[in-house]
């Protein structure tokens, strides 16, 4: 057995990777970018070594870097994970040829696999099923275009290299065939430098079905069973899980064996899963799509449901054991879930995002899981994929499961980072997704759009930066923000926004017995306690707990099963002695009617020109231009007006600005 083990990747998978080495008892060695110096894996690694800048190129997939970094630490062995240099038969031979294991599989394997139409021509041999089609080198698109009529329509387009979905296109038509070809070719060349391609028949209502193998250096292949990830977005996996809720008992002994199949047709050896595709109107017919020549993201469900440590097992293959179980020993047990948690937004077209981790919530319980390389305090950039975590529940059955995840996702929070945590719990409601009818197009016929921040939110976010504001001594009663004033109480007002609603909330009395109001509407009552990052507020009655951090003017809240985020918007100074520098606005501070506009529209004003005058209970209050600028006016004389609506903006002049 290997007394150390260098892990090739970051994030959560090498997070994952150096557990099992510790319970092993293996030393374990991470490597890092600058970018990732004070990352997860970095710490929990028992010693680790920095191989380049953050472009990836020149850091985890620059081969040689990584072959040192094993050679200076003693490592006897290379755990790739996935991503990056794992499916590289280069990388399996450099350290083959540097005296290291590499805890994989053999590069001709690799290189078979990694060329879909030699991979599938070499599993055809071995009698396992492929998708009608065509698929040889150097095909013309003279020769595609003859071939797609025999093949029938709907085809799929397919690069021989490389993977995610690029350069794959979907035809309906025969008059569509040569711009896809072409517009393939061009994808393809730029994303894998190979414009290579192949035609499939499309299988409609297609559903993605992958089985886990594992072979030993003895010939003995076993198979795990099978996951389910057809909930895909842009070919991208978002939530897998094990078994299929589709195959009958016969079908998954017919598909794990053809998988098996697949491992002996390349003399595999190590972990690996082949993808199947099946349709859902065809259950008891599937083909075979490509073998992925690596552990996958999503092996922590085949591992709940049949108690194997996948990794252990890869890395005891490697060192040369033989394999003491078959297949027939391989019991499922339960069902297992697994969701993918990406920096995206959901409400803008799923854009990566990324940002300090302020904060963070995981969830845990004997049946939840999670992978993840999230740490307070991280910087989360663009330079790599930007799945954070996996949260992984199991069940003893596919609805329990699918309750435990939505509930351990209702525990999780990146704050700080925007995530998709809100539209894997909408996808786990999806009647078609409770009841198991899936397929590949399911998630993009899904329209979701997030939920507003609601008013509880808001007065959550309020009472926050209200409590921040309480002296922690006793002080003068005028500066205490209770609202206490001879006369009329004076309450603290804190402007918020989320999303288009942007809306004051006013709160008066003390933390344990306050009055809150949103712009002028009714009131609730509201106690508030604040304890480190932990807000307690109860709302007319009702006690809802928050996780807060902050970043300048934005308030990240977690609680509730949600986490949102509010941004605390300034007033506009409208005293003529205070200093500005740019353009303000000048919002009302009470409700009232305007009752005096002093200048035009476009007027040019200096600081202190009087801009609206607004009455309310026989009381008017002026407002004048903090700076020397144009006036834009927002309200007439007449006009009735809330609590922080916009009544003027004046553009500070641009020498003024300037200086």
């Amino acid at each position: 057995m290997f007394n150390t083990v260098l892990v090739a990747n970051r994030g959560e998978i090498a997070v994952r990777v150096i557990r099992t080495c510790k319970a092993m008892g293996i030393r374990s060695v991470a490597v890092y970018s600058d970018a990732d110096a004070g990352a997860r894996h970095v710490t929990v690694a028992d010693t680790a070594v920095r191989i380049g800048p953050p472009p990836a190129r020149q850091s985890y997939l620059d081969i040689q870097a990584v072959v040192d970094a094993a050679l200076r630490t003693g490592a006897q062995a290379v755990h790739p994970g996935y991503g990056f240099l794992s499916e590289n038969s280069e990388f399996a031979a450099a350290l083959e040829q540097a005296g290291l294991a590499f805890i994989g599989p053999p590069s001709a394997a690799i290189r078979t696999m990694g060329d879909k139409i030699a991979a599938k021509a070499t599993v055809s041999k071995f009698g396992v099923p492929v998708v009608p089609g065509i698929a040889r080198p150097g095909l013309t698109d003279a020769e595609l275009i003859d071939a797609a009529g025999d093949i029938g329509f709907p085809i799929l387009v397919k690069p021989s290299a490389g993977g995610g979905g690029k350069g794959m296109r979907r035809v309906d038509d025969v008059a569509d065939l040569p711009a896809a070809l072409a517009a393939a070719r061009r994808e393809s060349a730029a994303a894998f430098g190979d414009d290579t391609l192949f035609l499939e028949r499309f299988v409609l209502r297609p559903r993605h079905i992958e089985v886990q193998v594992l072979a030993d250096s003895f010939g003995n292949v076993v198979h795990f069973g099978e996951r389910e990830c057809s909930l895909q977005r842009r070919h991208q996996k978002v939530i897998e899980e094990a078994p299929s809720p589709l195959l009958d008992p016969q079908t998954r002994a017919r598909i794990g064996a053809a998988a098996c199949d697949t491992a002996r047709s390349v003399d595999y050896i190590g972990a690996g899963t082949v993808e199947f595709i099946v349709s859902a109107d065809r259950p008891d017919e599937f083909f075979f799509m490509e073998m992925n020549t690596r552990l996958q993201v999503e092996h922590p469900v085949t591992e709940m449901v049949t108690g194997y440590d996948l990794v252990e097992w890869q890395v005891r293959v490697a060192a040369g054991e033989k394999l003491p179980f078959t297949s027939d020993d391989i019991t499922l047990t339960g069902h297992a879930i697994e969701a993918r948690v990406y920096a995206e937004d959901p409400g803008a077209g799923f854009l990566p995002t990324g940002g300090q981790v302020l904060g963070l919530l995981e969830p845990s319980g004997d049946e939840v899981r999670v992978d993840s390389g999230l740490a307070q305090g991280i910087t989360i950039g663009s330079d790599y994929d930007p799945m954070l975590s996996k949260v992984i529940a199991h069940g003893t059955d596919r609805a329990a499961a699918l309750r435990t995840l939505d509930r351990a996702l209702s525990q999780t929070a990146v704050l700080g980072v925007g995530t998709n945590v809100e539209f894997l719990r909408f996808l786990l409601a999806d009647d078609d997704v409770a009841a198991g009818r899936l397929d590949t197009g399911l998630i993009d016929r899904t329209t979701f759009v997030p939920a507003p921040a609601g008013d509880d939110a808001f007065i959550a976010a309020a009472a926050f930066r209200w409590l921040k504001r309480w002296p922690s001594a006793p002080a003068d009663p005028w500066d205490v923000p209770s609202g206490w004033r001879i006369g009329a109480p004076a309450p603290t007002g804190i402007r918020l926004r989320s999303g288009d609603r942007t809306d004051h909330v006013h709160i008066t009395g003390v933390p344990a017995e306050a009055v809150a109001r949103i712009e002028d509407g009714e009131s609730h009552s509201l106690s508030a306690r604040l304890d480190g990052d932990h807000l307690a507020v109860t709302i007319d009655g009702i006690r809802r707990l928050y996780t807060v951090a902050v970043d300048g003017d934005q308030i990240w809240l977690a609680g509730g099963g949600r986490s949102l985020v509010l941004e605390e918007v300034r007033e506009a100074p409208v005293r003529p002695d205070d200093e500005h520098s740019g353009d303000a606005e000048l919002v009302s501070p009470m409700p009232g009617s305007v009752v005096a506009v002093g200048v035009s529209n476009g007027d040019d004003v200096t600081a202190g020109t009087v801009v609206v005058a607004v009455e309310a209970m026989k009381m008017e209050h002026s407002l004048t231009a903090p700076v020397d600028g144009i006036v834009e006016l927002h309200v007439a004389v007449g006009d009735q007006v809330k609590v922080g609506q916009l009544l003027a903006k004046v553009t500070a002049r641009e020498e003024k600005a300037q200086s």
